[in-house]
């Protein structure tokens, strides 16, 4: 190092190396954070849990229909085991022998015990 003094004033002065050129450094590869088999294993699990979904929603949806179904079925059964019901209550009221003698004089039936033949039972 040199030291000149100018006007009073001290300067001191690097020694001058010779400029070296630039030299480009080949550019570091950056470590990607997701790799391109990671990104493709990626897409193929996303395909498969939403197909997977699609599949348990369409799944879903045909339970709830056939339940529905199966809940209509069962009321319309209810229905007609009501009628049924119904039906044979009022067959049993209108079968009674007073009932049906009544209805016998009305058309003009007469009960005539030479006019009725025993057939023996089997």
């Amino acid at each position: 190092m040199a030291i000149r003094k100018h006007q009073s004033q001290t300067y001191i002065t690097r020694p001058s190396y010779p400029e070296q050129p630039l030299v480009k450094k080949p550019a570091k590869q950056r470590n990607k954070l997701i790799s391109r088999g990671e990104k493709i294993l990626f897409i193929g699990l996303l395909a498969i849990v939403t197909i997977l979904s699609l599949m348990i929603i369409q799944t879903q949806t045909a339970v709830r229909a056939t339940t529905t179904d199966i809940s209509l079925l069962e009321k319309e059964i209810d229905s007609t085991v009501k009628k049924n019901t119904d039906l044979s209550i009022q067959v049993n009221e209108l079968s009674t022998y007073d009932r049906i003698w009544k209805k016998a004089e009305e058309l003009g039936l007469k009960l005539n015990e030479q006019n009725v033949k025993v057939v023996p039972g089997q």
